[in-house]
């Protein structure tokens, strides 16, 4: 796909995405075609289960996976998530649409090259640990190296630099039933980092965990994550999980993929009622941030050489402002001013009149942090607390009135 560059009028060709679903069925029966057709043909999922006896898995999916991305699929049981994620690898077999990776339509690919992308590219994590109760760690985390065929030196090579990475390189000698439920789900995730694989599959990976051990698995992936990007496909029933590591979240509802977004889109935007029941009771202070409240509502004054008090003044009454925002022309943020400190340092006859009127009682607030880390900033204001992205860019500010609208999702 190629779109216009708006600087040059070039056509810039847009990233290929690492995954990509086309148009994607899982039907099971015994007459798949029929029930697909009767999907274009606006019949039910039930309708299609009482005249056929098939059950429509998943349904018309179509969306990318980005490279890099941790992408999590979400839904109640029974609504195709699982299904969908094995699709991906053809653990399952679609009954109709494409899947690419990088390109490559797993769909047609053959025997031998499947098993190759397999060993390759990706690995899966399951729910269950799966470990060998005789095998010690390094030979659980080696055992789909071995199966491969990779050299005993090479393997035990790689995977225990995988246990060190997830911090079990002392325990290589252990038994699982030496371990911890969470460790034996570290020595798990090992096994599927072993091969170095580009796309990583989790089922519900974190699940059978205690939610504070779970917790600590998702930092874990979270970090892992930040020393070496791959991109993973997390299958997920739990919101807060979703919404703590997820880049962006599908949700699916009787095997529809119904919205595809990052976790703040889906908050303020959620497509349906069944979306919006998923998000009802999530704390938004924790999920949205300073730069996505923030608006550009104030007057801004550019700061330069000879810049005339009197100017900026009635720009601001032309705008009905008793503030303003002082910027450069890189638009970084200078400081604040009012109406009434311009004039005193207008009337003290100051040079530089600006850097007199800044008001030192405002501090500016990152655009990262969450509204839980800033509501009493914004609380305690007497004015519009400005909010800067990491370069000092002025990016907008946020008013207590903008605060309490975007903690009241009433009506989403």
């Amino acid at each position: 796909m190629e779109i216009a560059n708006p600087t040059t009028g070039d056509a810039a060709v847009e990233p290929q995405p690492k995954i990509a679903l086309r148009n994607v069925f899982k039907v099971f029966g015994s007459n798949p075609e029929a029930a697909v057709q009767m999907v274009h043909d606006g019949r039910s999922k039930d309708e299609i289960h009482a005249e056929t006896g098939c059950t429509v898995g998943v349904n018309n999916a179509t969306f990318d996976i980005h490279a890099g991305e941790i992408f999590v699929i979400m839904g109640l049981s029974g609504s195709g998530k699982s299904t969908l994620l094995r699709l991906i690898n053809r653990l399952i077999e679609a009954s109709a649409g494409e899947i690419l990776v990088d390109g490559q339509d797993v769909t047609k690919m053959s025997k031998q090259e499947l098993t190759e992308l397999r060993r390759r590219d990706m690995s899966m994590v399951f729910q269950s640990f799966a470990l060998l109760p005789n095998r010690t760690v390094l030979e659980n985390a080696a055992f789909g190296l071995e199966v491969a065929g990779v050299p005993e030196a090479e393997r035990r090579q790689k995977a225990l630099a995988a246990l060190q990475g997830v911090g079990l390189g002392a325990y290589a000698d252990s038994r699982p039933d030496q371990l911890s439920g969470g460790m034996k789900q570290r020595v798990g995730l090992a096994r599927a980092l072993a091969s170095e694989p580009t796309v990583l599959l989790m089922d519900e990976a974190f699940s059978a965990l205690d939610p504070l051990i779970r917790t600590e698995m998702q930092d874990e992936l979270l970090r892992l994550q930040s020393e070496q990007s791959r991109t993973i496909v997390f299958v997920s029933h739990d919101l807060d999980e979703a919404m703590r590591i997820g880049d962006r979240i599908a949700i699916m509802q009787h095997g529809v993929v119904v919205q595809v977004g990052t976790p703040d889109e889906i908050v303020m935007n959620p497509a349906n009622d069944y979306v919006r029941s998923f998000f009802r009771n999530v704390d938004v202070s924790q999920v949205f941030r300073a730069g996505d409240i923030a608006r550009e509502t104030q007057v801004t004054l550019i700061e330069r050489k000879g810049q005339a008090v009197a100017s900026a003044l009635e720009r601001m009454r032309r705008h009905d402002r008793d503030i303003a925002i002082v910027v450069g022309r890189d638009k970084k943020y200078h400081g604040m001013v009012s109406a009434e400190s311009l004039s005193r340092a207008a009337r003290n006859g100051d040079a530089d009149p600006y850097h007199r009127a800044f008001l030192t009682d405002v501090e500016p607030i990152g655009a990262a942090e969450t509204l839980s880390d800033v509501m009493g900033r914004v609380a305690q204001s007497a004015f519009p607390v400005p909010v800067i992205d990491d370069n000092r860019r002025y990016l907008g500010s946020i008013s207590k009135s903008a605060l309490l609208m975007s903690l009241d999702r009433s009506g989403n």
